[in-house]
């Protein structure tokens, strides 16, 4: 018996990293149980399949990625900060390289659709919140958290297949701090805000 000796948290973070690497069929309980160094058996104390390895997994991204960033940025009072501490955090340190891609080109796969459609809907939602809380209107708002959310999925899609020719992306490439600040001075501007080279407030 080897309950206990892995959690359900490192099958669900095993599943992800797999997820990243290779898409939803890379999500094989023999190579991840072989990854953990334990048994198959151990997989069946805390899933009864496969799929449902795959759809805790997705939840678990959900939350850390979705629910737990939002609810410690809504902590911020001021609205500026507010929406330059979402946009640091989100286009920051990734605690899995490379997931956020791999995730919207596996969106064909149904629970992986059903995962990504959810969580787009609750990031273009706070992201209009967020620049509603700027001053814009409800419309401008709209179409600023559809451009930011485009900037970054394409950042990190960036960072994923392009580090070579696009080094300033990485998150210590060179220049990518300077980098990373402009793109969320660009991804503010709009909202009224100016940029940090502008001196605006």
């Amino acid at each position: 018996m080897v309950k206990g000796k892995v959690s359900k948290d490192d099958w669900t973070m095993a599943a992800l990293r797999a997820l990243a690497r290779g898409g939803a069929a890379a999500v094989a309980v023999d190579v991840l149980a072989r990854q953990l160094g334990v048994s198959r058996g151990s997989f069946y104390w805390h899933f009864e399949n496969r799929e449902a390895l795959l759809v805790a997994a997705l939840e678990t991204w959900e939350r850390r990625g979705t629910a737990e960033v939002i609810a410690a940025v809504r902590e911020q009072a001021d609205p500026l900060a507010r929406a330059r501490a979402l946009f640091a955090e989100a286009l920051g340190d990734e605690e899995i390289a490379g997931l956020e891609p791999a995730l919207a080109a596996e969106a064909g796969h149904p629970a992986v659709a059903e995962v990504v459609a959810r969580v787009t809907r609750t990031r273009l939602a706070f992201l209009e919140e967020v620049y509603t809380g700027l001053g814009l209107g409800q419309q401008d708002a709209r179409h600023r958290a559809l451009a930011a959310y485009a900037a970054y999925l394409g950042w990190l899609e960036l960072r994923r297949t392009a580090p070579g020719p696009a080094p300033e992306a990485q998150l210590q490439g060179p220049g990518s701090a300077e980098a990373l600040a402009h793109l969320i001075d660009m991804i503010l501007a709009p909202a009224g805000t100016g940029t940090r080279t502008g001196g605006g407030s």
